[in-house]
């Protein structure tokens, strides 16, 4: 989730002015439309327990994007203050330094830091990002991680014609799958902004789901070409890069901004559907202070009954074929 510097800071100010299942004792079995001002169906009531495998209270969904190493070379955003450059100069060493620490130390770390918990993510991984690093790819994925879409370079989709879009999605699609060995079930655009043929060209080419939705704590379907389409909600309230680079919460900070959002929805669970999802960026959560909050924050997740981590791509087939997910009338 990355963009030119002068309007990825526009956007954090005016928004801060698995095929695997872990639980606490539960374990994991084998184009868009124009917004209509129609209300949600609601989906039918069940009893605590009875809305996700196994009887499980509460679903955390965890984001590691994976995108050091696909950055433009200049006009990433970093925080470094903003530089003339001569025209010589035709990329910003000191920027690169900051999205090298990505690959070369934060996701190796949070790998680590995964397994110790047995917690399995969805990696939103960008094309240009994988092809410099196939190896860390491959590692995601046979770590037991899924490799979601996040486009094959930082571009704004919603300034593409509709055959440009569909190329540019193509792209992202062949290079993580080449490059890790997953094909990607689901996708995440460039700041979660979408054009008007986005999900329209997404259920073409068979994704099951996209995360560009901030709108439920929950997953729900939509419908898209007259299909049905499954959104498995992002986050900006438990995005470090939101929090911590935007508005340079300490790591103290953000352990405790989570943790608050997780217990007042494992208290809503006892009476609907609740998922709460969080964002790990390569070069942020991946640094040591961020891996020990994030550590104790699943050790605390971890020690209440029925909390299950599961893999976008699982939330969305079960989603999909659960008789009590909502669906939504309108599509935005």
């Amino acid at each position: 989730m990355s963009n030119q510097s002068n309007s990825r800071r526009r956007f954090l100010a005016q928004a801060g002015s698995g095929a695997t299942l872990l639980a606490a004792g539960v374990a994991m079995p084998g184009a868009s439309s124009a917004m209509a001002a129609t209300p949600a169906v609601s989906a039918p009531s069940a009893p605590a327990g009875g809305f996700w495998p196994d009887g499980a209270r509460l679903v955390i969904s965890i984001s590691m994007q994976f995108e050091a190493g696909g950055q433009p070379p200049m006009g990433a955003d970093s925080p470094f203050p903003k530089a003339d450059f001569p025209a010589s100069m035709k990329f910003d060493p000191a920027a690169n330094t900051w999205f090298a620490y990505g690959y070369r130390e934060g996701v190796p770390r949070m790998l680590d830091l995964w397994d110790k918990h047995g917690v399995k993510v969805t990696s939103h991984m960008i094309g240009e990002a994988v092809k410099k690093n196939p190896k860390l790819a491959r590692e995601i994925v046979t770590r037991g991680h899924e490799a979601s879409g996040h486009g094959p370079r930082w571009s704004s989709q919603f300034q593409m014609s509709r055959g440009e879009e569909k190329a540019f999605l193509q792209a992202a699609r062949d290079m993580v799958e080449e490059g890790s060995g997953q094909r990607p079930q689901g996708y995440n655009c460039n700041w979660l902004r979408r054009g008007p043929n986005t999900l329209s060209l997404l259920q073409e080419m068979d994704f099951l789901y996209h995360i560009d939705d901030l709108s439920r704590d929950e997953p729900f379907i939509e419908q898209v070409n007259g299909k049905d389409f499954v959104v498995v909600p992002y986050t900006l309230r438990n995005n470090d890069i939101l929090l911590v680079e935007g508005r340079n919460y300490t790591p103290e900070q953000f352990r405790e901004q989570i943790t608050a959002d997780f217990d007042q929805l494992y208290e809503e669970a006892g009476r609907r559907r609740r998922m709460m999802s969080i964002s790990a960026h390569d070069r942020i959560s991946g640094t040591p202070q961020m891996v020990r909050a994030w550590d104790q924050f699943l050790s605390y997740a971890k020690s209440k009954p029925g909390v299950a981590f599961m893999r976008k791509d699982d939330i969305a087939r079960y989603a999909l074929n659960s008789t009590l997910t909502l669906r939504e009338s309108e599509t935005i």
